[in-house]
């Protein structure tokens, strides 16, 4: 099974790495044409295509991470003419639910199968291999590429038609920005009474509060060091589609209106392209 990836971002990179260590990428394509010849350098056995169509048409597997719902219907229409029947089309990007049902109804007609299948597990995830996929759309078709999302992933659930990734991933990211908000003020409170920096980190981190974001932001968030990690711009965008699917389902979240100022005003403030972890510098 021949995969081709399109998109090698902070996310898209290292699995797409891991998934040409497994053997099941043939090539590549990337809006900057040198990280796309960078990479090829660095994993053998792997070709730089010179547009999107030229990929679709050498594999059997496209798998997509991209940024935002515009990126992704300008990449999927960038390879329709090139696709055929029995394909598959991974979608590892995060969008609104909506939009993966109108990619995949559209991609139907031409017997091609599209999986909206988000990950969560970070940056860290990622080079790690330990992504988790939430998986939408045909479940054989989920079952066919198994293969290739084990490659980069500790777990893969397939959670419904299509859509149901991406409204996973929104449940997901509701939790990552409450958690995110409780952390931040925890410690900022803990700054504010003088505690002891590394013996609270310990504390915290190995009791009923611990938690991802704790363990893996907290020793830097103390350090004032935001470089690396989630861009709030792109949790602002996540937040936005689960606001709208928290009003399709009539669903008040006391959560996601505190976040969306935050992350409104951390962006605001100039942080976009540092880590969602700069919001601790607002609550400090």
């Amino acid at each position: 099974m021949k995969a081709g990836w399109i998109g090698l971002g902070a996310m898209g990179g290292p699995m797409a790495g891991h998934l040409a260590r497994h053997r099941h990428l043939a090539a590549v394509w990337n809006r900057s044409a040198d990280k796309a010849k960078a990479f090829v350098a660095e994993n053998e056995g792997t070709s730089a295509a010179e547009s999107p169509a030229e990929l679709a048409a050498a594999v059997d597997v496209i798998c997509l991470c991209v940024s935002a719902d515009n990126d992704l219907r300008e990449v999927v229409d960038a390879i329709r003419d090139s696709l055929r029947p029995g394909q598959v089309v991974i979608d590892h990007s995060t969008v609104a639910p909506a939009t993966a049902r109108e990619l995949a109804a559209d991609l139907e007609k031409l017997d091609v199968a599209f999986i909206d299948a988000p990950v969560t597990g970070g940056v860290e995830g990622a080079k790690n291999g330990q992504l988790a996929i939430m998986a939408g759309g045909d479940r054989e078709a989920v079952e066919r590429v198994r293969p290739v999302m084990n490659s980069y992933a500790r777990v893969m659930h397939h959670l419904g038609p299509s859509g149901a990734g991406q409204s996973a991933k929104a449940v997901n990211q509701l939790m990552v920005a409450g958690i995110a908000e409780a952390v931040c003020e925890s410690l900022a409170l803990m700054e504010r009474l003088d505690l002891p920096r590394e013996p609270m980190l310990e504390l915290l981190g190995g009791g009923a509060a611990g938690n991802w974001f704790l363990d893996k932001r907290g020793k830097t968030m103390l350090a004032d060091s935001f470089e690396v990690g989630f861009d709030p711009k792109l949790l602002l965008k996540d937040l936005k589609i689960c606001r709208d699917l928290c009003d399709e389902a009539d669903f008040t979240s006391a959560v996601l209106g505190q976040a969306l100022d935050d992350y409104q005003r951390l962006i605001e403030g100039g942080d976009e392209g540092r880590d969602i972890s700069a919001l601790y510098r607002l609550k400090r």
